[in-house]
């Protein structure tokens, strides 16, 4: 059971680095240009998209989705409030500095493309035949091909 929870607070770290990693770029380049600003909190919320994307496709082909989905929810939430509510205190400002539009649009921002990223790795994995269903198919088919066949005598 900690081995779960270190493993969703670790993602959840690994969203929140990123954040503050766009934060600092933001800070020394482009601290006063808001297209600049703009840009790279897309390129931001892309980033943890592609990480959720890679983290659901390589999961996704060893368990089951009822035991990656909660996991991978709950380290995706928990980046969300880290970089909602701490990451402005890394640039000086509060979680709601920037007003209510400001402070939603990062919730909406950062959920769709949390879910985008999710759905992308499961149905790439999915399209390629690699998650974990496809391959319990794929073995029991072959389980019942390599049986020999039951000779009935009349």
């Amino acid at each position: 059971m900690r081995q779960r929870w270190v493993q969703i607070a670790s993602l959840a770290a690994a969203l929140f680095a990123i954040n503050v990693i766009a934060r600092v770029v933001i800070r020394i380049g482009f601290n006063e240009d808001d297209t600049a600003q703009n840009r790279v909190s897309i390129v931001m919320f892309a980033v943890i998209g592609l990480v959720l994307a890679t983290v659901t496709f390589f999961r996704s082909q060893r368990v089951p989705p009822s035991s990656w989905l909660p996991e991978l929810a709950a380290a995706a939430i928990g980046g969300m409030l880290l970089t909602i509510l701490v990451g402005p205190l890394v640039s000086g400002d509060g979680p709601f500095s920037g007003g209510a539009g400001n402070f939603f649009s990062q919730v909406w921002l950062y959920g769709g493309f949390a879910i985008v990223g999710t759905l992308l790795g499961y149905w790439l994995a999915t399209m390629l035949g690699r998650d974990y269903r496809s391959k319990s198919l794929a073995a029991f088919a072959k389980a019942k091909l390599t049986k020999p066949r039951r000779v009935v005598r009349r």
